[in-house]
């Protein structure tokens, strides 16, 4: 008791191993959890701005577009 057996020391390298090794799963976790983070604030940053000078008006109705309908 109060040292480190063998099972303590391979449960810690699979750990590890799974939490590190390959091709950097938690980085790439990370990294994708970054990106949603960015892309949600982009979105609230353009609902705060004003509409730009190129948006253009609706085409108003045409007196043959009226009589159809």
């Amino acid at each position: 008791m109060g040292s480190f057996s063998i099972w303590h020391i391979i449960i810690a390298v699979g750990l590890l191993a799974l939490l590190f090794g390959g091709r950097g799963k938690i980085s790439g976790i990370m990294g994708d959890t970054a990106k949603g983070i960015r892309a949600f604030r982009e979105g609230l940053k353009g609902d705060d701005e004003p509409q730009s000078a190129e948006a253009k008006p609706l085409p108003k109705e045409s007196e043959k577009d009226k009589a159809r309908s």
